[in-house]
C-alpha cells in the first residue's frame, strides 16, 4: 500500500503536503532551494501521492536538524511517522560522529513521539531553553 523512498519530493508534492497540515508555504523558488539543500530526505507515497515525509538539514559535519516530519492527516496513526523517524535515525547513525548535535523543533504536543527516539526536551534546567525566530 505504501512505498518508502529515500529521495526528495518534488516542490509541488512538498507544498501540497505542507498545505494539508495547515502550514504556510513560501514562494516556489524558496521551497525548491530548501528541497535541494537538504542533507537527507525520506518520503512515503501511496501510489504517486506523497503522504509523509521527513528530512535532515544542517552542515553535514557537526550539526544536524530533523525538519518537516509531516504525515498527511488522512494517513496519521498508521505508523508512518515512526517509519520516517527510523529511516532518519538510520541515516544519522551512518553519518554522525561523536560530538555531533542532532536537534529538532517538535510541534506542541508531539514531544512524546520524539522521546521514543531518545530526544530530550530543553526545559531550561541543564541545557537552557531552545529558541527560534520565524520570519
Amino acid at each position: 500500500m505504501y512505498q518508502l523512498k529515500q529521495q526528495p519530493p518534488t516542490v509541488e508534492q512538498f507544498a501540497s503536503l505542507r498545505d494539508a497540515v495547515g502550514w504556510t508555504n513560501p514562494k516556489e523558488s524558496v521551497l525548491q532551494s530548501s528541497v535541494d539543500n537538504s542533507l537527507f530526505w525520506v518520503c512515503i507515497f501511496e501510489q504517486e501521492t506523497l503522504v509523509a515525509t521527513g528530512r535532515v538539514i544542517g552542515d553535514g559535519a557537526m550539526y544536524f536538524y530533523i525538519q518537516d516530519v509531516i504525515v498527511h492527516p488522512a494517513h496519521q496513526q498508521q505508523g508512518l511517522g515512526k517509519q520516517i523517524m527510523q529511516c532518519i535515525e538510520h541515516y544519522l547513525s551512518q553519518t554522525t560522529v561523536t560530538g555531533c548535535t542532532v536537534g529538532l523543533l517538535a510541534a506542541q504536543g508531539k514531544e512524546k513521539f520524539y522521546k521514543r527516539f531518545a530526544y530530550v526536551e530543553r526545559d531550561g534546567n541543564m541545557l537552557g531553553l531552545g529558541m527560534c525566530r520565524f520570519i
